[in-house]
């Protein structure tokens, strides 16, 4: 996952479309919140205008006129009041929407990423980012143009009423606002630092809590707890040192902000007061001028306040745009046709694969080409590419070179959708998402009714043991279906690929992991599963494989033995010795 640095004016050009869909939602939001600045920025003019009557014309100041402007005054808050409410409800849910589509995009960018990236990066680590780092957008998306807005709209119109007053006071406050702004800089940077780490050791935190719930089995086998708390522990408390790093440059911000407000103050009545020695202000000015100051200040405040849900923001959509960077490098290509009718005839066309990320090269040159309906078991060392094989037929890695064609197609030239839907993979280890019996069998194809999915059950031999659960079809495997037994999940995987029903068969260790029993329960569904279908066989157990058409043996040096059980222990060469040496192991 690439990891480089975004400028903040970066991260906004990028951050921008996602309001596109809302233009004329923040559209009247910012109206609104033109108007809220208006109500604000009138008020020190009406103080101004009854302090000068009343000072120089008291004759004039008559309770009509005081009631009148009273009046004026009420109707602008009223609008105040219904801008306000739009923005605090509309404008949050408008931020809210945001932050959904961007979840949005985010899980589906995941969806098309390649095992090559997860191979790579933490889940607890995408969690954080599909999560936490989303939470402060809604925030963001509603104030950040908000917040600006007002406070530009604030700063301008205040420069040209009191340049209007007196252009040089005017200048002598206005010119300290560029420290101020030079001093903001320095600390958001810092802060932006602080709060990306802040981000990220979360996402280690989550990792790593992660991987402790899920291997709890493992920690208490082995009494470990104490180790997986000090693994904690030394996150939470790392996370702990960030956060003083966050809170120190926070707290140095927040002083330096308030310095100028003393600042502005003084200034205001030191040069406010000598300005009216000298006859160039009224004190009604000075007046309007400390009011003006006051709202000045008060929007500086709020932007103070919002700068750090600003950098929680800018640093969840950096995060954000570091995952949506990572490129797909699985995908349809232009004029993908769809895979149908499949007959099963697969070939590996002079095929190499390396592994990109670390250069390693697991196949060389593979020709081999397998007739519908074969049974093709692979065998031969670890590391030897077997699974890399298998993996390259539902293009869930590319070839590095050549070609793997199905029914004389190059697989890269069919959609992905097509042809995984005419593959059924059964794992080792077996997935069982959260959820009943039921639903797990079903994701085999989610549009079947209740009897196909018995008759999936059946075939795969689980019908029975699942009548057996507490609630049949309906019972809660727990995560990773925790209350079953690797049989039982193996068989439910089973028989969610009998359900799937496709041409083109990848059985990857699928009975290794298994007790005696189990196996044998596991093999004879798996060999009604392949009945009829072009199948891959990846096997360690090697008597599971005896009856396979075509056995492989696959070593670094690529196909080194090819034929079936009978040919290969009469060459006696490196299948006989792999099987020999099973045959003992089994025997002992």
């Amino acid at each position: 996952m690439q990891n480089k640095k975004h400028s903040t004016l970066g991260l906004v050009k990028r951050f921008a479309p996602y309001f596109k869909k809302y233009r004329w939602i923040l559209t009247l939001d910012l109206f609104c919140a033109a108007l809220t600045t208006v109500c604000e920025m009138v008020f020190p003019l009406i103080v101004r205008y009854i302090t000068d009557m009343g000072m120089n014309n008291m004759q004039s100041l008559t309770v009509g006129l005081v009631l009148k402007v009273g009046a004026f005054y009420l109707v602008l808050r009223i609008i105040d009041t219904a801008a306000n409410y739009y923005m605090a409800d509309i404008g949050h849910v408008m931020g809210a929407k945001i932050e959904t589509d961007m979840r949005e995009d985010l899980f589906s960018h995941l969806q098309k990423l390649s095992y090559s990236f997860y191979n790579n990066t933490q889940v607890g680590q995408l969690m954080a980012r599909i999560t936490s780092d989303l939470f402060d957008v809604t925030e963001f998306a509603h104030h950040c143009p908000e917040e600006f807005f007002i406070s530009g709209l604030k700063i301008v119109v205040s420069f040209f009423i009191l340049a209007g007053v007196d252009i040089w006071l005017t200048l002598i406050i206005f010119s300290i606002l560029p420290i101020l702004l030079f001093c903001s800089i320095y600390y958001n940077k810092k802060m932006r630092r602080a709060f990306k780490k802040s981000r990220h050791q979360i996402g280690k935190i989550n990792a790593q809590v992660e991987d402790s719930l899920l291997g709890i089995r493992v920690v208490k086998s082995f009494a470990n707890e104490e180790i997986e708390e000090d693994k904690f522990n030394e996150g939470n408390h790392g996370f702990l040192e960030i956060k003083r790093e966050q809170y120190m440059y926070m707290a140095g911000f927040q002083s330096t902000t308030r310095l100028f407000d003393g600042v502005m103050y003084i200034a205001v009545v030191v040069a406010g007061a000598l300005f009216m020695i000298d006859g160039k202000i009224t004190p009604s000015d000075l007046i309007a001028y400390l009011l003006y100051v006051t709202t000045l200040l008060t929007s500086i405040r709020r932007v103070v306040e919002f700068t750090e849900q600003f950098q929680k923001g800018m640093s969840g959509i950096e995060r954000f745009f570091e995952v949506m960077d990572a490129p797909i490098e699985i995908f349809d290509a232009p004029g993908a046709v769809e895979l149908k009718d499949v007959a099963g005839d697969i070939k590996f066309d002079h095929v190499s694969f390396t592994y990109m990320d670390d250069n390693t090269q697991v196949l060389k040159d593979i020709d081999l080409h397998v007739s519908p309906g074969q049974n093709v078991a692979l065998v031969g060392p670890s590391g030897g590419g077997k699974t890399t094989l298998c993996n390259l037929i539902p293009r869930f890695y590319d070839a590095t070179d050549g070609r793997v064609l199905i029914d004389d197609k190059d697989v890269r030239t069919l959609t992905m959708h097509s042809l995984r839907s005419q593959i059924g993979v059964v794992q080792q280890e077996v997935y069982l998402f959260s959820g009943s019996v039921y639903e797990n069998i079903a994701y085999g194809r989610p549009d079947a009714t209740k009897e196909e999915i018995i008759t999936a059950a059946k075939q795969a031999g689980a019908h029975e043991f699942i009548m057996q659960l507490g609630d049949g079809y309906d019972t809660y495997v727990g995560e990773r279906g925790v209350k079953l037994s690797g049989g039982q999940k193996q068989r439910i995987s089973i028989a969610r690929v009998f359900l799937k029903n496709p041409p083109i068969l990848i059985l990857d260790e699928a009975t290794s992991a298994l007790d005696n029993e189990s196996e044998r329960l596991v093999q004879r569904s798996l060999e009604l599963l392949a009945k009829g279908r072009t199948t891959f066989t990846i096997a360690h157990r090697l008597t599971t494989i005896r009856n396979a058409d075509i056995i492989l043996v696959l070593t670094d040096n690529g196909i080194v033995e090819q034929g079936n059980h009978r040919d290969l222990m009469a060459k006696k060469g490196i299948y006989y010795s792999l099987y020999s040496m099973y045959s003992d192991t089994i025997a002992e």
